[in-house]
């Protein structure tokens, strides 16, 4: 007591000198009241009480930051002698040392050590048990906060908590008095339920328990106790839970049943709150092919097909009103839109072709998101409409500033819920299976509605319609991952004929729906203004490109895309920049080549623009991506001259452009990723560049070989540079050109002999890129996969020009091939063995004893490599390597046949038989090998006694992989290499071998059924 009332004097008396003392340095504040709160010792008296309140008011009050240098420990070990100080029974003392724990656990960002935290579980809980009912909301934030990351530490106490009849349990129900009280246990328990990565987690009882809770209070409705922002804070909080959950991996929706039910919450979720909508979810939704119906909108009567076919003029009127624009550098509440109130419509959201205004003005740029996400700029005000639900007012007199702050907050909490379920709608697609999860296609992806019959609603709803653009953004990001993968789903659509059956196939269905995403995308595309949703928006369209059979569905899908997008390669942020080449490279690699974008390439530069001018980021489009290489002046160069009209691919001068030419000013603005200083585009910007021109040289290369030269050029300058990637994306694109030549010149190739790239002028492309950065990239060992995807482009020479390259070029490739082979990283040496397989086929080599016998010896030393990659490549060049060997033996020269070494024909059998025990992928190519080599064997090999052994291995190893269960590719190639045995006439083949293998090969295609 004593000591109580020395530091209460202390405090009482006012220290004169104090103001000429230097400033308290971090941390010192909060190291001299807890020195102060150490020093008391547990005292019932009122004066004890008092100090203490003291003191914990000081601490509470104390101005901290997460830097002030203050240890976890010492916070800990603080909080654990202040519950010491507070008995039981005193309840205002518990609610302020719960405020205290509370309050320093989140300001300094400490997670309590386990030792310390057990106490404090202990006494939180306890405090729960005994303590006035009106002190639990403190309580139970105080044992959030103790909760939070330390799931796996709290095992001890989990039955106390979410047991059965455990303490968060019982709070949690929605019979609970208190809503706040309610909300703060379901926080608790979504706290509790955040796994950490490398810490044990729930066990799957209490999982359950907590799904099944958080479940229930997203189904429960909102009770007349409880105020607008609780509810949606209480939503939230479940929201939290269920995406930590399903984020740990440890929780499995196997059931259909409790799938549906979760999906069916948080499809009502995303749509909290959203103006306009009042729709009513079942409770659990079933996977069906067919579309379900969000229930009948309320009683009111329907408009006529005539009238609903136009907006009301009166919305008209009001579209044109002028808002007040927002200062520059003014904060906005994220979700706060200006004066924007929902106007009354059905249960059904229309979003008919026509209907849709655009939500900001084409010329007008936006502002940045916040990346907290819970403040930030909106978009700016715009003379249109945001759409025809909105109504912007016309006065700022129509509501008090307190009631339009309680609006806007309360417009800011109900997107945080939309978020969250959007968000926790993500973890859902990560935790399930892609077949799954298209079951319920139609309940959340958009399909063409009937004739006169409303649209109901989906994520493009939520796209097209909600206020915040953050919700928009993740909107598109589960549209996204929905459509990322589903290749095999859509690959069923179709509709190129007219339907005219008595029902609707799945087929037409999938195809209506894609029809209806990209119609629903590209409005969304016109009316966005935020450049990160705008950028979701690309991305998204990005993803349905890749993955939908446009060589099954009518025209014009593409075109339409096409056209909207190129506007946007020329915007402000260097992400929608990026995003939009990202789509141009999806349509150029889709089904490619397409007739439809084989035309579309062949446009002019300056088509499509006029008629998409309303969503073009820039009022007037410069010349950018005409410019004409060195020596043309820039002048002479504009969109009607006759070089415009005459370009054979714009695309790619643009994409040329981007990639060598300095960046203008007129688009530095967020440059993100590029270099300090730098005067070319942002890397990633460079980057996707050069992957849409490797896309165009494989899908189109007709139109790439006009610019093989040139391309040549830039390919030189990246793999000259300094940044890896830039190297990287260079040397894949010289692979893409290698193939499109090796493409032309196959003796099944259709184009015509005139139309293909001379082979003179591969030759001098070629020798430009040998004599370029191509053999630094080859030895450059600090970057291995460069190095892999330099080997890869070396194997890309065609056979006809290498023959014809100087003899120091050809030595050069011959000799960095066969050192690479010994290189100690898999994915080079994988590359390396690749390449000598495909160049022992070539005609200038392949009659080359040396060489093959060097490529023969290296391809040996890779099949015993530890890497199954390495091994396959090595199986494969083995199978090419004997495939030279019988193309040799038609050559009316023996010389070859005589000079080849027996001893490494001894080897490679060995080799392949035990290449023929290994891995599908390796086994395939092995028992190949061994067909080719038994049919080369040469009546000289065969009278030596050694090889009389290894025939009868290699035959029996053939009839083995038959019978064996392999894939099918293995047991064909096997008996394909049985047909080659027989035709070597010195084998001295036994009839019990002749008859076994027979037998084999007549029971394969018996066995198979393929």
């Amino acid at each position: 007591m004593a000591t109580v009332q020395i530091v209460g004097s202390v405090l009482r008396e006012p220290t004169r000198e104090a103001a000429r003392e230097p400033p308290p340095e971090p941390g010192n504040g909060f190291r001299r009241l807890s020195a102060r709160l150490r020093a008391l010792h547990p005292d019932d008296s009122s004066s004890a009480r008092t100090e203490i309140h003291l003191l914990f008011d000081q601490l509470i009050s104390e101005n901290y930051s997460e830097g002030d240098g203050v240890a976890p420990e010492d916070v800990s070990a603080l909080l654990v002698h202040a519950c010491r100080l507070v008995p039981l029974n005193q309840n205002h003392l518990v609610s302020k040392v719960s405020q205290l724990i509370h309050h320093l656990l989140n300001r300094l960002q400490v997670i309590v050590d386990e030792q310390n935290l057990d106490f404090l579980l202990a006494y939180t809980i306890s405090a729960i048990q005994q303590c006035s009912p009106w002190t639990h909301m403190a309580i139970l934030q105080a044992l959030a906060a103790l909760v939070y990351c330390n799931g796996s530490k709290c095992q001890k106490y989990l039955p106390d908590l979410v047991g059965k009849t455990g303490l968060l349990i019982k709070l949690s129900d929605p019979a609970q008095s208190d809503p706040e009280v309610r909300r703060a246990a379901v926080h608790c328990m979504a706290n509790l339920c955040l796994s950490v990565p490398g810490h044990p987690y729930l066990d799957e009882p209490y999982q359950s328990i907590c799904f099944q809770t958080f479940l229930t209070t997203l189904q429960s409705p909102k009770l007349s106790d409880m105020d607008d922002i609780t509810f949606c804070m209480l939503l939230q909080n479940a929201l939290k839970g269920i995406q930590s959950l399903l984020n740990s991996g440890k929780m499995k929706l196997t059931q259909t049943e409790e799938l549906g039910a979760l999906l069916a919450v948080l499809k009502k979720a995303m749509f909290h709150g959203l103006p306009g909508l009042n729709i009513e979810i079942p409770t659990v939704l079933y996977p069906t092919p067919l579309p379900q119906y969000d229930g009948p909108p309320p009683s009111r009567p329907q408009p006529s097909e005539s009238c609903a076919s136009r907006p009301p003029v009166n919305k008209k009127k009001k579209a044109k009103v002028k808002p007040k624009k927002t200062q520059e550098g003014e904060e906005e509440d994220e979700e706060a839109n200006g004066e924007i109130e929902a106007a009354p419509t059905t249960g059904r959201v229309h979003l008919h072709k026509g209907n849709t205004q655009c939500r900001s003005s084409p010329g007008v740029q936006s502002l940045p998101l916040d990346g907290s996400g819970a403040a930030g700029k909106d978009r700016v005000s715009s003379p249109c409409s945001s759409s025809s639900w909105k109504r912007v007012s016309s006065s700022e007199s129509d509501y008090s500033d307190a009631e339009g702050g309680m609006q806007s907050k309360m417009r800011s909490y109900q997107a945080k819920v939309r978020q969250g379920a959007l968000a926790c709608f993500l973890s859902t697609i990560k935790s399930i299976e892609k077949k799954v999860l298209y079951g319920y296609w139609s309940a959340f992806v958009p399909d063409t509605p009937e004739l006169g019959s409303p649209q109901s609603v989906s994520l493009m709803t939520l796209t097209l319609k909600d206020p915040s653009p953050k919700t928009r953004a993740c909107a598109l990001q589960v549209l996204s991952a929905i459509l990322e993968g589903s290749k095999q789903f859509l690959c069923v659509a179709e509709d190129t004929s007219a339907h005219r059956r008595a029902f609707t196939p799945l087929s037409v269905m999938i195809a209506s729906s894609i029809r209806e995403l990209h119609r629903c995308l590209l409005l969304a595309l016109v009316a966005e203004s935020s450049s990160q949703t705008l950028t979701q928006i690309i991305k998204c369209l990005a993803n349905l490109v890749s993955n939908a059979p446009y060589n099954r569905l009518k025209l014009s899908l593409l075109t339409k895309v096409w056209n909207q997008i190129k506007p946007y390669i020329r915007h402000k942020d260097v992400n929608v920049r990026v995003s939009s080449l990202t789509l141009l490279g999806a349509i150029v690699s889709t089904h490619a080549p397409l007739p439809e974008v084989q035309l579309l390439l062949q446009q002019p530069c300056s088509s499509g623009l006029s008629n998409s001018s309303s969503a073009t980021p820039h009022p007037s489009l410069p010349d950018w991506w005409k410019k004409a290489p060195s020596g043309t002046s820039q002048e002479e160069t504009t969109v009607n001259s006759p070089r415009g009209s005459s370009e054979p691919c714009w695309l790619i001068r643009l994409c040329i452009s981007i990639v060598v030419l300095p960046k203008e000013d007129s688009c530095s603005g967020s440059e993100a990723g590029s270099a300090a200083g730098s005067t070319y585009e942002p890397s990633p910007m460079r980057l996707e560049a050069l992957q849409v021109l490797a896309h165009l040289a494989r899908g189109y290369f007709s139109m790439a070989q006009v610019y093989l030269m040139e391309l040549g050029e830039v390919i030189c300058k990246c793999m000259g540079e300094a940044d890896p990637s830039i190297q990287l994306h260079g040397a894949k694109l010289l692979e893409e050109l290698g193939t499109g030549l090796i493409q032309q010149y196959k003796p099944d190739s259709t184009i015509a002999p005139d139309q293909r790239v001379p082979v003179l002028l591969v030759v001098t492309f070629w020798t430009m890129m040998l004599n370029g950065p191509l053999p630094r990239a080859l030895q450059n060992s600090e970057h291995p996969t460069l190095q892999a995807s330099a080997c890869d482009a070396l194997s890309s020479i065609l056979p006809e020009a290498f023959s014809i390259l100087p003899n120091d070029r050809q030595i050069l490739c011959i000799t960095m091939l066969l050192g690479l082979n010994d290189n100690k990283n898999r994915l080079v040496k994988a590359a390396t063995s690749r390449a000598l397989g495909v160049y022992v086929l070539f005609p200038c080599l392949r009659q080359d004893v040396v060489f093959v016998a060097d490529t023969a010896n290296a391809v040996l030393r890779s099949l015993q490599d530890k890497s199954p990659n390495v091994r396959a490549k090595a199986a494969w060049s083995l199978g090419n390597l004997t495939d030279a060997l019988i193309i040799n033996m038609e050559t009316p020269d023996p010389s070859f046949q005589e000079e080849f070494s027996g001893l490494l024909l001894l080897k490679m059998l060995r080799s392949a038989i035990e290449a023929s025990k290994d891995k599908d992928k390796v086994k395939s190519n092995a028992v190949r090998a061994l067909g080719n080599l038994l049919h080369f064997l040469q009546p000289s090999h065969i009278e030596k006694p050694r090889f009389t052994e290894i025939i009868e291995e290699s035959i029996q190893a053939l009839i083995s992989t038959v019978l064996v269960e392999a894939a099918m590719k293995v047991r064909w190639n096997a008996c394909y290499a049985l047909g080659n045995v027989f035709k070597n006439p010195a084998l001295p083949l036994e009839q019990r071998q002749v008859k076994k293998t027979r037998d084999s090969r007549e029971q394969q295609p018996q066995d198979q059924k393929n």
